[in-house]
């Protein structure tokens, strides 16, 4: 166990706000990706690559959508995105 777990077993009010916290960040977030999501598969049927196996992805650049190898989106980022 970890010190800032000591910390919150030890202090259960600052346990519960940062929970409160916790839940309302994920909720957020939750609604943005599933949003995003929503935009790439719309603009992949629209383009004729979804589900055909072609290894084409829908990228969110610049404020637009473009297409561009699975690879190459997906390792956008490298360790700094995990």
């Amino acid at each position: 166990m970890g010190k800032t777990q000591d910390y919150y077993d030890k202090n259960p009010k600052a346990k519960a706000k940062k929970l409160a916290y916790d839940k309302a960040y994920q909720k957020k977030n939750k609604a943005k990706v599933n949003r995003d999501r929503a935009e790439c598969t719309r603009f992949r049927r629209d383009n004729n690559t979804y589900g055909d196996g072609s290894n084409m992805d829908c990228s969110h650049r610049n404020g637009s959508l473009i297409m561009e190898r699975r690879r190459t989106n997906r390792a956008r980022g490298g360790a700094e995105k995990r």
